[in-house]
């Protein structure tokens, strides 16, 4: 079949391009806003200065610039965001609300994340956007106060995290048009309003981590459109009002930290999908019908005082399950899931008192990610099933009554970062399978009663930083040890037998030694002596002879029970008084001679060095030692810009002299300037292969942004050098050293509880400020007390803010701790996310807060700090035994301001990220720790 050509005639050519130009001219003319629209805007872009991006001021229609809505045909505006604008440096805020309440047609606002503190009254009128605002987003800004009158046309109000105080006003019930109603992140108090069910288009609800008080209103499950409800950190009491359950849109509701009584309604999962009551004080049992609806995916009920048995149906959907710190008893259900794969990924039940085995059964949970069985009363045996679930990360099945071997299957969980089997009834031999677990940080198998040796093979677990054997009935010469520990190696209370084994000298980053209570021999070795990491050493009870060397000050060593064990003399021989007069005479001519001779030196340094090594801003200097390829004053203080040389600067590098501290990621040196000033020099080590090599683009254009930060609270780059390898950053010198030095050395008795909270304060201030600057978030890799410089007994500045952007977390080995910080201070959820966040930077303030609470160190005594205070926390008589009693005691103003204190630093180090308060309301908490 041939095909048929069919031809169009010239007319239809004539009028198709007639019509395609008319409505394209059509188009154009409509996209073109009013003239008093682009007026404003214009006079808005001035008023505004710089705050619009630079790609955006050189378009003509506003309806392309970042941050502006406009309708369908760009023919007028309907939404503006200022977003990050730094409206708080414009003086009159009126100027710019009355400039964006004239955009007749403007229907949305958003001018989050600023420093506003107040409203301005024109953004209240009904005339603003011609009739009244439908949206309005002043979220993360800093008003205080209460809550404001608003126009009914609202549709939208964010409020969130800013200082209101004062009850929730009854006129917000009368803006009956409201979706959304974000009020969270505040200091409001009192009742929720009664009449809030008269908001019947309400979609959110949100009024998390505020002060309310009283029940929730008995009329809630009239609000029919209602998807979101969040209630959580609040005082709220009373019990869950049943009608929750009967909202059929409702999918997620949150009332944790609270104090919520009675039973948990029948049906009130029917049609969510995430439910959190967690940290309650309800009762009864867990309804038959909670975890068995189909669109289930979270449910925590976790620290309550629940009783009863766990229920036996379960949705296949639910993908974390927190049901643990409750009364639950009975057997750990047969589950059935049908044919396909179940979602559970986290399942928790430990510190209940659950009974019975371990089901195998639960290997059909394919997807399980962490299993908590911990603190039970199970029996019987560990099921080798458990070998099949290769998603497994973490595994705690301590605190039990488990008996048996360790099954070989274990070993087949590849990605595994955490088994504790402790306290248990484990008997056999530590399979020598377990070091193929390659990925395991943290393996705790103490107080259980295995034999044999410590297998050899151990010696190849480098991701391993923990090791816990203690109280067991191991025995045998030890030769191979995992070679990166940093937690706790302990071995107590075993058999061991030979010398203290040379291969620990492999684990630079130990903080804790426990030998103790063994029948090791021989010599103490020195090489124990160069490992700078350790706190505290503990061989007691053993054969050890010979001399004990001498140890740091700050390293707590334990040798009692070894009776051929001899201790050197002291480190001060006495001497004749007379000859140690005449001695001194001496001392002080030749001191005298010297530093005449000193001052002549430096003044004709100085007098050489500003004629002949004054730098500028292009200047690349070159090191016998180094080959610097680029280096750049980024600072614009006269000062300092006079006075850094980088030749003298590169000159220290990798000298011990010079050496002055060494954190995870960086080592600081001190250099001296011809002028007599004196500087950091930090050398950013390429730890793990992590440091952006090659990308000096980069590196220099982040640093450029670093260098225009500005708080007093955080160490700001004045200069930076770069090698092929390397960054090398210059800092003010501060001579009082690191938080660390000072809370847990010499200093220590200087800090009293005032220094210790403007200690706090001005850390919580820096973290703030990095969590909120305008070009983006700023996270933190390693915060701990070790990464903070103190100017002066009160004024910290946080270190180490640049490592977020020169080091590339995605070339990592893979392991944890190449990237997420020191032992102590990182958050337990980096296990599984292996993501720095926000609310993991939150939780290593909350250590450094316990540090300055308690006077311990993050990792004390072979624990943990957070969870140490977490666990003593509970006992509510004793809850000021965790306080320092060095300053406890000072007075009772004290006392009670340091308890308020550890309710915030408690808070901080939850071990649920959602739970912790952002950095800007941790501040806020602080401050009202001092009414």
């Amino acid at each position: 079949m041939k095909n048929r050509y069919v031809p169009i005639p010239p007319l239809f050519f004539f009028f198709f391009f007639f019509f395609f130009f008319f409505f394209i001219t059509l188009h154009y003319a409509s996209c073109q806003l009013p003239p008093s629209q682009l007026t404003t805007m214009t006079n808005l872009r001035e008023l505004l200065q710089t705050k619009w991006n630079s790609s955006s001021q050189d378009l003509p229609n506003p309806c392309s610039w970042t941050g502006v809505l406009c309708n369908q045909n760009n023919s007028v505006i309907t939404g503006l965001s200022l977003s990050s604008f730094s409206l708080f440096t414009i003086q009159d805020a009126s100027s710019w609300s009355s400039l964006v309440c004239g955009i007749e047609t403007l229907e949305t606002l958003d001018v989050s994340n600023n420093q506003l503190a107040v409203i301005a009254p024109p953004l209240l009128l009904s005339s603003c956007g011609g009739g009244g605002l439908k949206v309005l987003n002043f979220s993360f800004n800093m008003l205080s106060g209460n809550i404001p009158s608003f126009q009914s046309s609202l549709e939208g109000l964010d409020l969130s995290h800013n200082s209101l105080h004062g009850v929730i006003p009854d006129q917000i019930t009368e803006l009956v048009n409201l979706s959304v109603l974000d009020l969270s992140y505040n200091q409001l108090n009192g009742p929720i309003p009664s009449g809030i069910d008269q908001l019947s288009k309400l979609q959110q609800l949100l009024l998390s981590e505020n002060n309310l008080s009283g029940s929730i209103p008995s009329g809630i499950g009239q609000l029919l459109n209602l998807w979101q409800l969040i209630l959580s950190v609040n005082n709220l009491t009373g019990e869950i009002p049943p009608s929750i359950a009967q909202i059929t849109t409702l999918k997620r509701f949150s009332a944790n930290y609270n104090g919520f009584t009675g039973s948990i309604p029948l049906g009130i999962t029917r049609y969510l999908s995430n439910l959190d009551l967690s940290y309650n004080k309800l009762t009864g049992s867990v309804p038959s019908d909670l975890l068995s609806q189909p669109n289930l995916q979270t449910v925590d009920l976790s620290f309550n005082n629940l009783k009863g048995t766990l229920p036996v149906n379960v949705s296949k959907s639910l993908f974390r399950l927190r049901l643990g710190s409750n009364r639950l008893t009975g057997v750990i259900p047969l589950w059935s899931f049908g044919n396909d794969d179940p979602s559970l990924a986290y399942l928790e039940v430990g510190n209940n008192s659950l009974t019975g085995m371990i089901p195998p059964e639960l290997r059909l949970c394919k997807n399980l990610s962490l299993l908590d069985l911990s603190h039970n009363n199970l029996t019987g045996y560990v099921p080798r099933e458990l070998g099949d679930l290769n998603k497994l990360q973490v595994v705690q099945l301590d605190h039990n009554s488990l008996s048996g071997e360790i099954p070989d299957e274990i070993s087949e969980l590849q990605i595994l970062n955490k088994l504790n089997m402790s306290w248990n009834s484990l008997n056999g031999s530590i399979p020598p399978s377990l070091s193929k677990l390659q990925k395991l940080m943290n393996l705790d198998l103490q107080a259980n009663y295995l034999t044999g040796q410590i297998p050899d093979s151990f010696g190849n677990m480098n991701s391993l930083l923990e090791l816990q054997l203690g109280k067991n009935r191991l025995s045998g010469v030890i030769r191979s040890l995992p070679p990166n520990l940093q937690i706790s190696l302990n071995l107590s209370r075993n058999n061991f037998e030979g010398p203290i084994p040379a291969s620990l000298s492999r684990s630079q980053s130990l903080e804790i030694l426990d030998l103790s209570n063994n029948r090791f021999n021989g010599s103490i070795p020195n090489f124990l002596t160069q490992m700078g990491s350790l706190t505290q050493i503990l061989l007691s009870n053993n054969l050890l002879t010979g001399s004990v060397p001498r140890f740091s000050g700050k390293v707590n060593v334990s040798t009692e029970g070894n009776i051929n064990l001899s201790y050197p003399p002291p480190t001060s021989p006495s001497v004749d008084r007379k000859n140690n007069n005449a001695a001194s005479v001496g001392i002080v001519v030749a001191s005298a001679v010297a530093v005449v001779t000193f001052i002549i030196l430096v003044v004709a340094a100085v007098i050489v060095s500003r004629k002949f090594h004054r730098v500028n801003d292009d200047e690349t200097p070159h090191s016998p030692q180094l080959e610097v390829i680029k280096s750049k004053l980024l600072t614009l203080n006269v000062i300092h810009r006079t006075n850094i040389d980088f030749t003298k600067a590169m000159e220290c590098v990798g000298q011990l002299s010079s050496l002055v501290l060494k954190t995870k990621f960086s080592t600081y040196y001190k250099a001296a300037m011809p002028s007599g000033m004196s500087y950091f020099v930090k050398k950013v080590d390429p730890s793990a292969k992590i440091f952006q090599l090659g990308r000096h683009d980069l590196i220099e254009q982040e640093l450029e942004t670093l260098g225009r930060l500005r708080n007093s609270n955080v160490m700001i780059p004045l200069a930076y050098a770069l090698t092929v390898d390397s960054a090398y950053l210059l800092y003010e010198f501060t001579d009082k050293g690191t938080l660390f030095d000072v809370l847990h050395g010499s200093l220590k008795k200087c800090l009293d509880w005032t220094n210790r909270y403007s200690i706090a304060l001005g850390v919580a201030n820096g973290l703030a400020f990095l969590h909120g600057c305008p070009s983006g978030p700023i996270l933190l890799l390693d915060l701990s007390s070790k990464g903070v410089m103190l100017k002066s007994l009160d004024e910290p500045q946080i270190g180490d803010i640049e490592l977020s952007k020169v080091i590339d977390p995605s070339k990592s080995t893979g392991n944890l701790s190449d990237v997420a910080g020191s032992v102590g201070y990182v958050p337990p959820e980096y296990a599984y996310t292996m993501r720095v966040t926000m609310p993991g930077n939150v939780y290593s303030f909350g250590v450094i807060l316990l540090e300055l609470l308690t006077g311990k160190t993050a990792v004390s005594e072979g624990s943990e700090l957070a969870k140490w205070a977490s666990a003593k926390s509970k006992e509510k008589h004793n809850v000021d035994q965790i306080l320092d009693s060095t300053i406890r005691w000072t007075s009772r103003v004290v006392k009670d301001q340091m308890l308020a204190v550890l309710k915030v630093a408690l808070a901080c180090v939850n071990v649920s990220p959602e739970a912790r308060p952002d950095m800007r309301n941790v501040i806020r908490m602080l401050l009202n720790t001092r009414n």
